[in-house]
């Protein structure tokens, strides 16, 4: 079968892989319907996380379940299911707490697993997927054509923009500011919104984003950084916001985040922090914020996030402004590199 395969910075292939199979009495085999491109795949892209050899890349995906093991109960062929970005066994101490990504049996698609073997990753036709009754969520029945990139949205962006409005508690008739215009960013513009958020304020510079900003519920914009930017907000709003979103892992974009909120506000970082260097303690301390932060167990949100997403309550598939082959897979990295997407999507 074949498979994307990052090779070093900006390489990335889509080459011949061997067909995954089952290993583990638990595993099951997906047959990938879609899969994503997503803004951490390129720090690798970029060569800013080193490989050490090639690496087969992406984690999100869904599909139709092939084959599964003699261990897996909730599971057959023929269910379409969503991946989360991380495999968990949704049984043990954290996973039963909502942190499926501190499971105590974690692995992640396409890095060695704790029984050193690879793991497979969803930018491919195919995939094993270990622990399948803990990770895979299926539909409630074979999803129509044109629900699938909302479905696929569900793996990583929506989970970790929704997680972003809930862990800095975004309620009825707050203010929010939303550091960052990439998927996860606009994502959390739909969970504030549908969390009750009364103003919801995008930091962003790129027309396009804008405009899916308001679609998707954000009532301002804002195109400056830096003070200029937290000052505009604070100028569009009459005053500091109740709660700020970072979704995006640099210095410049926290500070942003929290210089936008008043004392005793919250804010929730979930951009990967790559690209912090510093963390904003004094400030935190100083106004008595609530700070919030880490990756989105997007396993315990996926059944909520599901089933609004089937019932049309959430319509998150718009932010795939970009769709690809398989066999066009370094045209997708590269689109999203230049940001003339927004998220790519890639068909097998």
């Amino acid at each position: 079968m074949r498979a994307a395969v990052l090779h070093g910075p900006r390489d990335v292939r889509a080459e011949e892989v061997p067909d995954p199979s089952l290993v583990e009495e638990e595993d099951a085999v997906v047959r990938v319907v879609a899969a994503a491109v997503c803004g951490s795949d390129l720090w690798a892209y970029r060569g800013i996380t080193p490989l050490s050899g090639p690496a087969r890349s992406g984690h999100e995906f869904v599909g139709t379940v092939e084959a599964v093991g003699s261990a897996v109960r909730t599971l057959r062929p023929g269910d379409f299911v969503v991946a989360p970005f991380n495999i968990s066994d949704n049984t043990c101490p954290n996973c039963r707490n909502g942190i499926h990504t501190s499971c105590d049996r974690i692995a992640h698609w396409g890095v060695p697993g704790p029984d050193g073997r690879a793991m497979d990753a969803g930018q491919g036709e195919a995939v094993r997927v270990p622990l399948a009754d803990g990770t895979l969520v299926p539909t409630p029945g074979p999803p129509a054509p044109e629900r699938i990139p909302a479905l696929l949205a569900l793996c990583d962006v929506m989970a970790t923009g929704h997680h972003a409005a809930r862990i800095a508690r975004v309620g009825p008739g707050d203010s929010v500011v939303v550091v960052g215009d990439g998927a996860v960013g606009l994502c959390a513009v739909l969970a504030s919104r549908a969390a009750g958020a009364e103003r919801v304020v995008v930091m962003s510079r790129h027309p396009a984003r804008q405009a899916l900003a308001l679609e998707f519920g954000a009532t301002d914009i804002v195109a400056a950084r830096g003070q200029e930017g937290v000052a505009e907000v604070r100028g569009t709003l009459g005053g500091p916001a109740d709660c700020s979103l970072e979704c995006v892992g640099t210095d410049l974009s926290l500070r942003q985040a929290v210089g936008t909120v008043r004392p005793g506000g919250r804010v929730g970082c979930v951009g990967l922090p790559l690209g912090i260097t510093r963390f904003p303690h004094r400030e935190l301390f100083t106004h008595n914020l609530s700070f919030s932060g880490g990756g989105a167990p997007a396993r315990a949100y996926l059944p909520e996030l599901l089933r609004r997403t089937w019932d049309g309550e959430l319509a998150p598939g718009r932010v795939f402004d970009g769709e690809f082959p398989l066999h066009r897979v370094a045209d997708a990295y590269a689109a999203m590199d230049d940001r003339k997407v927004i998220k790519a999507l890639l068909r097998p």
